[in-house]
């Protein structure tokens, strides 16, 4: 077999680059037709619209849609609308799947003669959608079919049909290039009659050397065999994937829910939620699906944006968020969703006119009701009708009434005309109003604010420090993450009265007068009941959570409420996690998932970071977790860490200077990682640097990744919090090439400017 080793002529590579630029042109050919086809369909369904029967005006509907979605995928230019390839051998049998690939795995008896040469029996071109030709045979197989599964997972050890992949790269309808990787390097394979050529230093490799942006890149061109198995496995129950920095956790979550609505999308109809640890990496992420083709099914959401009409604004101090993330809360949060209704504003006196007479309820008789209706366990809000019944079953007590008549009939309806008349008194509905008004998880969240409050309600379960520090920080403006798991808690403790349905929006044709007896009144379309369903989505069919580690055990009961009925996929590494208390977690995890199976995996390979920086993070690791074994790195620059001491205590300046140094070294974009407390000061520091440099606090760098890092004050980031070296390992290791660490005064820097956290 020909491969390009350095010395195969330059007109192979041109032609080779010229037959996969002929067929992606073929393929655009394809698509310019089938963007057609639904232009006339969406043509052909306004013309039904002039019918003006409710069979019609439902099918132009359900057409449009339909119409509408598929002519958006069409007209989308992505960037590498083709990507692969495999050329592959003959298989055990001539079946084809419903994209018109052969389904065979495995090679046939014959497929290799006994001189290791074989003839290249089908070749597969792999990309985002699926393209057939006119007569049904498949220009371009989704990446996501069965058949494209062996382009991800043939190896040289198990190649399958395989001889070779090759990745190829384009912009726009442009083929830039083209890498291969050869599965059989024994055997000779002939295409055409002709030496099948291999270009190139292999794919992975090409892929990992790229530029990194500010949004993440999908990785359906590099996956590799154990990312693949994950993203392909059964969606029963819950799939767990456990996975060191830079092995492809989230790129492996996102490509998942792509793939699980590529399999089943009828299932998945109830919509997949993806948790994502903070705001950035959503931003990072959120044009990947799009670009794999799939959007709308699926939300990405920050932990801290899972409650509608709450985002997190502001970070806790670690102390802080100990105590709010904890399952002590619970307590404190039912007793204050209980207790704030004994407001010092409360009415202590009911009054109301009956029977001729003035009926009152004073202070200790409120009280003793108060504490009978809540005695019972439903949310606090739809206790209200059970305190009405209550405050009207003591009056009619007081009013002396019940003994008024034997018979049972004109009791019962002396009764009822007693209620009607009280419960509509003004002075009784204002008194209802005052002493058990709806509230709401903001009012609970402000009430313990009041630190002698929230000192009764506390007590026995947070020390005095804990109880002054959380209402301290409640009294701010701006939510925290944990404040908003607060709040979702708080919604179910509380709980949501029934409201009045809303009237349906008028459809213009209600306007049309004659249509009466013609039209029944016209229902919801399909499109408009999903989204509606969208908007109102609270639970969902799949939940992919990404850093689950992170978690908190408030976060984690918010997080499994939205998946009471789902399917799971739990994505995280133990060795990165922030939060404190990892044992607490887990027990809330486990609670949250329920008894359902677990389906392991692990993913151990690297593929973000070079060796130099994987060895250096591996020192702060075995602090952090002793006995933990890093992923291994897959390459090697030849670049070592560079460590910087300040001079003269000029932390802001030194900083500067090194982010302004990488500029020139690297082409993408350049992280600089501080203490969570310098966040906005580093901003500051760099903000003359322009775009390509970002300035992110510690537990804001999860999930990142950029061409070049500095790490500021290794100390300060590992003394935040009882996890802080378990912070520090998760901010060496965003770097795809280059890593420099600046010392401050605590890092203790010998000689040689390394820290004493990263020394041996």
């Amino acid at each position: 077999m020909a491969v390009d080793n350095g010395t195969m002529p330059s007109g192979t590579r041109d032609r080779e680059i010229g037959a996969e630029q002929a067929h992606l042109d073929r393929v655009y050919r394809r698509l310019e037709e089938k963007i057609h086809e639904a232009e006339f369909l969406m043509h052909d369904a306004a013309k039904r619209g002039q019918v003006g029967t409710p069979g019609a005006l439902a099918e132009r509907d359900a057409q449009v849609f339909r119409a509408g979605v598929h002519l958006n995928r069409l007209n989308n230019e992505f960037e590498d609308f083709l990507f692969g390839r495999i050329d592959l051998v003959l298989g055990k049998d001539g079946k084809k799947g419903p994209d018109g690939a052969y389904t065979s795995v495995e090679p046939a008896e014959d497929a290799i003669r006994p001189d290791n040469t074989a003839d290249i029996a089908e070749t597969l071109h792999i990309g985002r959608i699926g393209v057939l030709d006119a007569d049904f045979s498949p220009l371009v197989i989704d990446w996501r079919a069965p058949a494209a599964a062996p382009f991800y997972r043939s190896t040289p050890v198990d190649p399958g049909r395989v001889v070779r992949r090759r990745v190829i790269r384009s912009k726009g309808r442009k083929v830039l290039g083209v890498e291969d990787d050869l599965m059989r390097p024994e055997l000779t394979a002939y295409l055409d009659g002709e030496v099948l050529p291999v270009l190139g230093d292999g794919a992975l490799m090409a892929a990992l050397g790229q530029a990194r942006s500010h949004t993440m890149r999908d990785i359906v061109a590099s996956i590799q065999a154990e990312q693949d198995l994950v993203i392909r496995a059964p969606a029963a129950s819950v799939t767990y994937v456990e996975g060191g920095p830079g092995t492809g956790k989230t790129a492996v979550a996102l490509h998942r829910a792509a793939y699980l609505l590529y399999q089943d999308r009828r299932r998945y109809a109830g919509g997949i939620l993806i948790v994502s640890p903070t705001p950035l990496l959503v931003a990072y992420t959120e044009g990947v699906l799009p670009s794999l083709g799939e959007e709308g099914q699926v939300a990405i959401r920050a932990v801290g944006s899972l409650v509608d009409g709450a985002e997190a604004t502001v970070y806790d101090e670690p102390p802080v968020a100990r105590v709010k993330g904890s399952s002590r809360m619970l307590k404190v949060l039912r007793k204050a969703a209980r207790g704030v209704l004994e407001s010092p504003d409360a009415p202590t006196l009911l009054r109301v006119v009956a029977f001729g007479r003035r009926i009152e309820l004073e202070a200790d008789e409120l009280s003793r009701i108060r504490q009978a209706v809540l005695g019972g366990t439903a949310p606090v809000n739809l206790l209200r009708p059970r305190a009405r019944k209550l405050l009207l079953d003591a009056l009619w007590s007081k009013s002396g009434a019940a003994n008024r008549h034997s018979d049972p009939e004109l009791a019962a309806e002396l009764r009822s005309s007693f209620d009607e008349d009280v419960s509509t008194e003004d002075s009784f509905l204002a008194f209802l109003d005052a002493w058990w008004p709806e509230l709401t998880p903001r009012q609970v969240l402000s009430a313990m604010a009041d630190e002698k409050r929230l000192g009764r309600w506390s007590r026995r379960v947070l020390n005095p420090g804990e109880t002054r520090r959380l209402a301290r920080s409640l009294r701010r403006e701006g939510l925290s993450v944990h404040d908003v798991a607060l709040l979702d808690e708080l919604q179910t403790m509380l709980g949501t009265p029934a409201r009045p349905k809303k009237k349906r929006e008028l459809d213009p044709l209600d306007q049309l007068t004659g249509l009466d007896e013609l039209m029944p009144q016209r229902e919801e379309t399909q499109r408009e009941r999903a989204e509606r369903l969208a908007q109102e989505r609270v639970e969902y069919a799949h939940v992919i959570v990404d850093e689950a580690q992170d978690l908190t055990p408030m976060q984690w009961r918010m997080v499994g409420r939205r998946g009471r009925h789902a399917t799971w996929t739990v994505v995280g590494d133990p060795a990165q996690s922030s939060w404190s208390d990892p044992d607490e977690a887990a027990e809330a995890r486990d609670e949250a998932l329920g008894t359902r199976p677990r389906r392991r995996f692990e993913l151990t390979v690297n593929y973000r970071n070079p060796s130099e920086i994987a060895e250096l993070a591996a020192k702060v690791l075995a602090l952090a977790m002793p006995g933990s074994a890093s992923p291994k790195a897959v390459r090697s620059t030849g670049v070592e860490p560079r460590f910087a001491v300040v001079p003269d205590g000029d932390l802001g300046a030194s900083v500067h200077a090194e982010a302004a140094a990488l500029l020139d070294r690297v082409d993408g974009t350049i992280g600089v990682v501080v203490a969570m407390r310098r966040r906005a000061e580093a901003a500051r520091w760099l903000a003359d640097l322009g775009d390509r440099v970002v300035a992110l606090g510690s537990l804001e760098a999860k999930g990142l990744e950029y061409d070049a890092t500095v790490v500021v004050s290794p100390a300060e980031i590992a003394d935040e919090s009882p996890a802080g070296l378990r912070v520090l390992y998760v901010a060496l290791t965003r770097a795809t090439q280059q890593l420099t660490v600046v010392s401050g005064e605590r890092d203790v820097p010998d000689a040689a400017g390394v820290p004493d956290l990263l020394r041996d």
